[in-house]
């Protein structure tokens, strides 16, 4: 016996409902919860229109500490996100440094364009 299409979208619709409701207990459903959708760091504002560039921060980097008070949480759009786990990866890679200027340029490429722009306006 050959099921109807009547059957197979009562399924697809119960699988659906299921999925759904197994999503809204994950801890990225929570945050968008608990949490204005504004990106912690740029102050970017997100609608339901471009929800999905924003994503949950672990703040201990800890994807399994999930507490239910979202206090191991923040919300940051894609960039910032990134950004957040690349300095984590700088700082673990020997990246980083206790000296304020290390990583500064020392390379001025401007240094000698006044005398420069002097001597072509000599006749």
């Amino acid at each position: 016996m050959k099921p109807n299409n009547s059957d197979r979208l009562d399924r697809v619709v119960a699988e659906a409902r299921r999925a759904a409701e197994k999503r809204e207990q994950g801890y990225r459903e929570q945050a968008l919860k608990i949490y204005p959708w504004i990106c912690g760091r740029c102050a970017r504002e997100f609608t339901h229109a471009n929800l999905r560039e924003l994503t949950v921060h672990h703040r201990d980097h800890n994807h399994h500490h999930n507490p239910p008070d979202g206090s191991n949480w923040e919300l940051l759009c894609l960039y910032c996100h990134d950004n957040e786990h690349q300095k984590q990866l700088e700082l673990a890679g020997g990246g980083g440094s206790s000296d304020p200027r290390a990583g500064l340029a020392t390379h001025s490429p401007f240094a000698g364009l006044k005398a420069a722009l002097a001597a072509k306006q000599k006749p």
